[in-house]
């Protein structure tokens, strides 16, 4: 089964001889850099590209532009001193300048002459010229693949001189391997140029190598297959144009490398210019992207993950999920629509049927009733038909997309959850998962339910036993260890997915009754301190998050967040409270009301497990309290509406499986980076 991977996904490789193969809809290079273990390269002799193709011993890079490529890698002929391989992308000269005017490229690593092992679309490059793909890499004396994704706007020159070649040398072999590409005789992109003759890829669905094989198309008699912007000359032949110069600038008005700061020893300096803005008022603007292929006709588009609008793999697959819960709010609610017709219609025909006496006499009714519950019949099942199509398709998104998500938004049974990629201090995810939600119409459709980051509103898990035939039919004691162990695992993901420090957890337990469900977080050393218990550690807890929401609160209104006290910690504060209002009096109760409605605008958020039968005794005085909160349930309930059609959602909440130590290994690492993050 092939592994579709994201920006910055990894996966395991089990064997050692393996294919590499690329599909593009245009010609492009395909170069290996070997890098150590920092990812700098040796020199100019670590890049195997059409000049040196068996620079590197155990593969030998493709000696010419093409579409697509397939070529071998014997990963135990690599040297000891190379962790890293490389896979480069590069546009060459005489065609598109930038990646993002045509279809995104796809890349995969694959058995020996059989099926991929792990694949990545190189989705939202935009004004880059190479691009690293993807590498291959060592991780405990085993090989894995990485999906890159890491474009430059300054081509190849900029892209060897980041893998710490110096801008000479990077901008002389950036000439030297475009130049072996054209070929002396004309080989390569330059010979598809001169003759007419256009390489197109493979089409991903015309075999089960996701169009990595099989020979190239060639385009019909009579349409122009070369290069944008090739005037013929006059005998009639497009103008071949000639390799690119020194400096690594193949176009009129394209940027060169970044010079180096000092001299030819001396590092590469940073450009900080935007890759999507034009330099100049006289450069020309790209060409606009070109739309991918289309599918066969009666074909439903291949569904890719990430291939919503977003400047962000993590944006673009928020966005993603959001499009596929609208859409099938959407398609639910015209079924419903035309059923609810159909419905109507028939009680309609029925009292015409029966409006006249003689044919209720006579029988002849029958046929009438027998005419209009056969049109009936006949509607719902074409409404039917178009909501099993457009089902279909958004499982086979839903297939494609929930093994992409990061670990912010996966299931806790995903296989990202035993490599968690350690977020820089200014990273973080835009939402966090907290269950699952689906309609009766496809049960097994579920579409994850995404909050987003930071908490507008805190959160409320029921652990009551109204609302819902679940909760009635579950012990209360396995419900309320099933809220508590829902919190938890609330705040387990929300620490792993964040760098150490971002976040400070804080509990209330005021009669000790969670202590078995806190225990990861406890022994893992990841809260801000002992769990509360009792009145005097509630009021202790509240006055301190109260305190520190006052003072942010004036620092921001008085434009000076650098008078904050030195001891007040700038982290997000969460803090969960159990079993609500044990151990809570008036004041208690004021202030967590105070928090629940001025704590999220300055990083303070509410979690409470908490049963609103208990908390009757206050009367109306808590309903501002939970209307401020996000009800959720640790059973299955129907509780939640869209904001499109209103339909009635059931929620199941994501709980790690049965008898799994993910949750423990998650906190675990969080622990370590935050005792390493100490001073």
């Amino acid at each position: 089964m092939t592994a579709e991977l994201v920006r910055g996904q990894n996966h395991p490789l089990s064997r050692t001889r393996v294919e590499i193969g690329i599909a593009a809809d245009t010609p492009v290079l395909a170069l290996v850099a070997a890098c150590d273990d920092t990812g700098r390269m040796a020199g100019p002799g670590a890049l195997a590209h059409p000049g040196a193709p068996a620079a590197l011993p155990g593969l030998a890079a493709p000696a010419e532009a093409a579409a697509a490529h397939r070529f071998a890698v014997d990963l135990d002929a690599v040297a000891p001193s190379v962790h890293q391989l490389r896979l480069v992308l590069v546009l060459p000269p005489g065609g598109p300048a930038r990646f993002g005017s045509v279809a995104p490229p796809r890349v995969a690593v694959a058995e020996p002459g059989g099926a991929d092992l792990a694949g990545f679309a190189l989705t939202g490059l935009d004004a880059e010229g190479a691009v690293v793909a993807l590498e291959v890499y060592r991780r405990q004396g085993s090989w894995k693949v990485r999906a890159v994704g890491q474009g430059y706007a300054d081509g190849l020159p900029a892209l060897l001189a980041d893998a710490g070649v110096t801008a000479p040398a990077a901008a002389a072999l950036s000439s030297a391997a475009l130049a072996a590409a054209a070929g002396p005789a004309g080989t390569g992109a330059a010979a598809a140029a001169r003759d007419g003759a256009g390489i197109t890829a493979v089409p991903a669905a015309a075999s089960g190598t996701h169009g990595l094989s099989g020979p190239p198309e060639t385009p019909p008699a009579g349409t122009a297959a070369g290069p944008a912007g090739a005037a013929p000359d006059a005998g009639g032949s497009a103008t071949v144009p000639g390799p690119a110069p020194a400096s690594g600038a193949p176009y009129a008005g394209a940027p060169g490398p970044a010079p180096a700061a000092d001299g030819p020893g001396g590092p590469p300096t940073v450009d900080y210019v935007h890759p999507r803005r034009r330099r100049s008022t006289s450069e020309p603007p790209e060409p606009a992207p070109q739309a991918p292929a289309p599918a066969a006709p009666g074909e439903a588009p291949i569904p890719v993950a990430g291939d919503a609008t977003g400047w962000t793999m993590d944006e673009r697959l928020y966005n993603q999920v959001w499009g596929m819960f609208e859409d099938l709010a959407r398609a639910v609610a015209a079924y419903r629509s035309a059923c609810e017709f159909a419905d109507s219609r028939l009680d309609r025909e029925l009292d015409a049927a029966l409006s006249d006496p003689r044919h209720r006499l006579a029988g002849a009714d029958h046929p009438a009733r027998d005419a209009a519950r056969a049109r009936r019949d006949e509607l719902a099942a074409q409404a039917r038909s178009v909501l099993d199509r457009d089902l279909d398709q958004l499982a086979a998104e839903a297939a494609v997309v929930e093994p992409a998500l990061p670990a912010a938004y996966a299931r806790w049974a995903s296989p990202v959850w035993h490599d968690i990629p350690a977020a820089g201090p200014d990273e973080g995810p835009m939402a966090l998962r907290l269950g699952d939600l689906h309609l009766p119409e496809r049960p097994d459709l579920r579409i994850p339910m995404l909050v987003r980051l930071p908490l507008e509103r805190g959160l409320w898990i029921d652990n009551g036993r109204t609302g819902s035939e679940a909760a009635m039919a579950t012990d209360t004691d396995r419900l309320r260890r099933a809220a508590m162990d829902m919190a938890v695992a609330h705040a387990a993901r929300l620490l792993a997915v964040h760098s150490a420090g971002r976040y400070s957890v804080h509990v209330i337990d005021a009669a000790g009754a969670g202590a078995a469900s806190l225990a990861p977080l406890v022994h893992a050393g990841v809260l801000a301190g002992p769990p509360a218990a009792g009145a005097a550690g509630v009021a202790e807890t509240l006055e301190r998050l109260t305190r520190r929401v006052d003072l942010v609160q004036m620092a921001v209104r008085a434009g000076a967040p650098e008078e904050l006290p030195p001891d007040l910690d700038t982290a997000e504060q969460l803090l969960i409270v159990h079993d609500f209002p044990h151990g809570f009096d008036d004041r208690a109760v004021t202030r967590l009301r105070y928090l629940a409605d001025e704590g999220p605008a300055v990083g303070v958020h509410l979690l409470m497990v908490a049963d609103r039968d208990e908390a009757s005794a206050y009367g109306p005085l808590l309903d501002p309290l939970w209307r401020k909160l996000m009800r959720l349930t640790p059973v299955p309930d129907d509780h939640l509406a869209d904001p499109w059609v209103g339909h009635a959602w059931t929620f199941e909440p994501d709980l790690p499986p049965n008898g799994s130590l993910v949750l423990d290994q998650a906190v675990e690492r969080a622990a370590r980076a935050r005792r390493h993050a100490r001073p």
